[in-house]
């Protein structure tokens, strides 16, 4: 990574997590886009500011406008852990963006979930797709995968970083953390050198919220150059096995990583 990007599309931007990336997008001066589907709602929940656009993510033909302009994007948007929704719409707007972009490179943080690689998991492996898409589109990139939201006490706002996703209890005991903490975490992987090409859990733990996570960042063992799988992982998916849409949009994105 070289220049800090300076304006920035999130994903996602009027939800839990949106809104909070969005005030700590504009609080570190960044230009903010926010891509939503409902501009009343939009104009509503969102702060002055924000350059709002327009598309649906699982409508490829509404994103080309909305990819322009922008030199970082941030996918904080999640549906259930009903397979087909997170199929339908956190993997597919995943693939639609980067379609999109056609090989135009971007900085990207990606917001998935602790516990991606549990196997067996039909939800958790279409979000672990969406992560290999990020690592073969040949952008700068973080991948964060926060526990819990919201389930830490007032003290516990240390920011703790976890890499080979071995917390798989699919409950707090995995770790918790706050959105607002998650939401910083993504912003500040964006012009944080030590962040790039790096897949990491994220959790709090007790004490105080650090000022600085370049620290933090560094301390990660980066994702292997050209695996799609992040650091420490342990992954069974071969991808002659995986699903003919998974396939499809990895061709075309690694393609376009190529021209």
């Amino acid at each position: 990574m070289t220049d800090r990007p300076t304006t920035v599309l999130i994903i996602g931007a009027t939800g839990s997590i949106g809104r909070h990336a969005v005030a700590e997008a504009l609080k570190q001066g960044y230009a903010v886009r926010a891509l939503v589907r409902d501009r009343a709602r939009a104009a509503r929940d969102l702060p002055d500011g924000v350059d709002i656009v327009i598309g649906d993510l699982t409508r490829p033909e509404t994103l080309d406008a909305a990819v322009e302009g922008f030199d970082a994007v941030v996918f904080t948007h999640g549906s259930t852990t009903n397979e087909r929704d997170v199929r339908d719409n956190d993997y597919t707007g995943v693939a639609n963006v980067l379609r999109a972009l056609g090989g135009r490179r971007v900085r990207i943080a990606l917001m998935t979930a602790i516990g991606t690689t549990r196997p067996g998991v039909a939800y958790a492996q279409w979000k672990l797709r969406s992560e290999r898409l990020i690592r073969a589109s040949g952008n700068p990139y973080t991948i964060v995968r926060p526990g819990w939201f919201d389930y830490n006490q007032p003290d516990q706002r240390k920011i703790t970083v976890l890499q080979g996703d071995k917390r798989q209890a699919g409950t707090p005991a995995d770790g918790v953390i706050a959105r607002d903490q998650i939401a910083r975490v993504l912003i500040d992987s964006l012009h944080t050198d030590a962040a790039n090409h790096k897949t990491l859990e994220l959790i709090a733990d007790h004490g105080p919220e650090q000022e600085d996570l370049t620290t933090d960042f560094d301390s990660l063992t980066p994702d292997p150059s050209g695996s799609l799988d992040g650091a420490e992982d342990t992954v069974h998916l071969p991808v002659t096995n995986e699903p003919e849409k998974f396939r499809q949009d990895l061709a075309a994105i690694s393609a376009a990583n190529h021209t």
